[in-house]
């Protein structure tokens, strides 16, 4: 029995390791912060906020959807925080956003560029089409301050300028941080992986009896 308890701890182990993981959250549609002074423009409105980590290539993938087509020429950029273990600011309470922690922010211009602590991202990583944008990041980009690569929180704020909290329009998840959670393929992988145990133990205790 305890050999198969271990089995069961090393299959699910090795179902977890080196597979993709990837969480994913809605927003509504028209929920501009009553606090927002700007324009209310449907490319400054996140419907839908995904991030997904690759433990074999090291990148995350930050994905979004706004309500309309992404427009460079109106006012507005998107701010993914980043809690890579320490969450040492949380500058939103007075939001109603407490729970938005970061310690790292990846910035995204409308026009596809982007930058991490001011410094630029690589040509390419970032892909805009239509209302969608999404970005791929490198975990070197995001060293670990405590957390486990997969269990980095993340949170995205369109603004329409760098000013004043007022010019944030929306928060994608409403006060917390989005995780990547294991993939459906992997709760397959430890789901057969528990079925196959129970098969071997009850053979055994059918031949016992």
């Amino acid at each position: 029995m305890r050999t198969l308890i271990l089995r069961l701890g090393m299959i699910a182990a090795l179902a977890a390791s080196g597979a993709a993981r990837a969480g994913s959250t809605p927003d509504a549609v028209g929920d501009f912060l009553p606090t927002f002074v700007g324009t209310h423009d449907a490319d400054l409105d996140v419907t839908s906020f995904s991030v997904s980590y690759d433990a074999a290539a090291s990148t995350f993938l930050l994905s979004a959807r706004l309500a309309g087509d992404i427009d460079p020429t109106k006012a507005g950029f998107y701010v993914i925080g980043a809690d890579t273990g320490t969450g040492l600011l949380r500058p939103f309470g007075a939001l109603g956003q407490p729970n938005v922690i970061f310690n790292q922010a990846i910035v995204i211009q409308k026009t596809g560029l982007g930058a991490i602590g001011g410094v630029a991202l690589s040509p390419g990583s970032i892909t805009i089409l239509g209302r969608t944008f999404s970005v791929v990041v490198p975990l070197s980009r995001l060293p670990s301050t405590g957390f486990a690569a997969m269990d980095y929180g993340f949170n995205l704020w369109p603004r329409n300028g760098s000013g004043v909290s007022a010019q944030i329009s929306d928060f994608a998840p409403e006060n917390a941080n989005l995780t990547a959670v294991p993939e459906a393929a992997t709760w397959l992988m430890m789901i057969t992986g528990f079925g196959l145990v129970g098969t071997t133990m009850r053979r055994r205790a059918i031949a016992a009896t």
